[in-house]
């Protein structure tokens, strides 16, 4: 939802991530305000994007539901670990049966992908 980017984008404005990060609108709506709404002049989207955070305008639930295996942002292996602030986990939710999630708060989520680790995003916000 958009105020989960926006609380990511906080986090990440002016910084760069460390690890592959996907950024997946849920709906239209959210891509639209993504990049009407701003932070300091800038909006949500280009914050995300600047930060390198790769983005999709084709909305969906795909990633999150382990969509097809050409789903944007999916879980295909069973090596991978994943960090997500999405609302539920169990074996497959996200792709690979055997990949790793860890649901987070948006604000954790974008402080790991800053690190490359899960990280407290206290030691990065104001």
């Amino acid at each position: 939802k958009t105020s989960d980017f926006l609380a990511f984008a906080r986090v990440v404005k002016g910084r760069s991530v460390k690890i592959d990060t996907f950024g997946v609108p849920a709906t239209t709506k959210v891509v639209a305000e993504l990049k009407e709404t701003l932070v300091d002049g800038a909006s949500v989207w280009s914050i995300l994007e600047n930060a390198g955070v790769r983005m999709t305008e084709k909305a969906s639930c795909a990633a999150c539901l382990g969509g097809p295996q050409d789903t944007f942002g999916r879980m295909n292996e069973k090596a991978l670990k994943c960090i997500s602030a999405t609302n539920r986990n169990f074996p497959g939710r996200m792709g690979h049966k055997e990949s790793q999630v860890f649901l987070a708060s948006p604000y954790t989520v974008a402080a790991s992908a800053l690190t490359g680790r899960i990280t407290d995003p206290r030691e990065m916000l104001g």
